[in-house]
């Protein structure tokens, strides 16, 4: 799938014009092929890797983007290809695609747990085809997080508190929203305890130690700043501002679509991605009630929190990559009985995951 991905993305780059001007390159030179895994916050990603942290008292600083995949990107790339620019680069695509190649079997085994056998792989082809699943083989965090977060889930659902623990510890300090996941992992913990009647002492140990990750990025940040959650003060300065009412943007997006879609999606510049978006994450909130009932509290709670926060930003930005690691959502997609229902959905994420490949591709504002 990645290398189809890649492939498709190279001729996408080569027979259709770039919508800004280009913003980095892999190498020194343009490459229509290399130049496709690195568009927007790959840059970010990059320099951090090559140049580590840096504060920017009142300013956007790299301290927003937590260390786990840059830390990885020098040490795969420095470790392989030396300490030069396109090292980090590589270092980040290998990354990417071996944490994806050992997510998707986690998440069979993982989706195994509640479902059969065969709905277990129609649970990973759905995340693998999800119209924001190219994502998975870029320069970003996505299938890193993915990966980690599965073993996480796996981890505490089948008793392994340590290593679920040490799992959920990287994930948290992959991604900004990662700690959301923790009261998740306490109801599961919680509930897997009180039915055995044991292990209550290294569950606990296991959701001490997934604390761990998101601990040691604040003292980190304390130490170069003064404050250890300046990373979220950071945030507000990239125009992120939780706690609005989740139900403000969707609605006003509903708004927009219901009363004049045309004018809005062809003379707004955000209209066309900021629905893509916005539709993706409004519709996957409504339906974390139901994953919540077929599949348990604690899948609800990770979506439903992982879901809550971004949006109530009152932004669409991001969404789609957001909820394209929101796994219950495809484990419960799996379980439809209709094979004209399923073969529905599949064509539907594959058009529209070639679409969003084609505009993230030629750096429209898809990010």
């Amino acid at each position: 799938m990645r290398v189809v991905t890649a492939i498709l993305a190279l001729f996408i780059n080569l027979a259709f014009p770039l919508a800004q001007p280009r913003q980095m390159t892999v190498f020194a030179d343009p490459s229509p092929f290399w130049d496709t895994f690195a568009r927007f916050d790959s840059g970010w990603y990059e320099k951090i890797a090559r140049n580590g942290y840096d504060y920017a008292p009142g300013g956007r600083s790299n301290i927003a983007y937590f260390p786990v995949y840059p830390m990885l990107m020098r040490y795969v790339g420095g470790g392989l290809y030396g300490r030069y620019h396109a090292a980090y680069y590589l270092g980040g695509i290998i990354v990417s695609w071996v944490s994806f190649l050992v997510a998707m079997p986690a998440l069979f085994a993982l989706a195994r747990l509640d479902v059969s056998d065969e709905e277990a792989e129609r649970a990973v082809l759905l995340a693998m085809v999800f119209p924001f699943a190219f994502f998975f083989g870029l320069v970003y965090t996505e299938s890193t997080f993915l990966l980690f977060t599965v073993l996480a889930f796996l981890g505490f659902r089948t008793g392994r508190w340590t290593l679920g623990g040490i799992a959920a510890a990287i994930a948290i300090a992959t991604r900004v929203t990662g700690i959301l996941m923790w009261p998740a992992l306490v109801w599961i913990a919680w509930r897997r305890t009180r039915a055995l009647n044991r292990d209550l002492l290294w569950a606990a140990v296991g959701l001490l130690i997934a604390l761990t990750g998101f601990v040691w990025y604040c003292a980190f940040i304390y130490s170069i700043t003064g404050s250890p959650f300046e990373w979220a003060a950071t945030l507000q300065r990239w125009n992120y501002h939780p706690g609005q009412a989740v139900w403000s943007a969707p609605l006003g997006l509903v708004r927009q679509l219901l009363t004049h879609p045309y004018v809005y999606l062809a003379s707004d510049p955000v209209g066309p991605y900021e629905t893509l978006y916005g539709v993706t994450g409004t519709l996957f909130l409504l339906v974390t009630p139901i994953v919540w009932w077929r599949l348990g509290a604690g899948y609800g709670m990770f979506m439903l929190f992982n879901l809550v926060v971004p949006i109530s930003s009152g932004v669409f930005e991001g969404l789609g990559r957001y909820c394209s690691v929101l796994f219950p959502c495809f484990v419960w997609l799996a379980t439809f009985r209709s094979r004209l229902g399923t073969t529905i959905i599949l064509v539907l994420f594959a058009l529209f995951y070639t679409l969003g490949l084609a505009l993230f591709t030629t750096l429209h504002q898809l990010f």
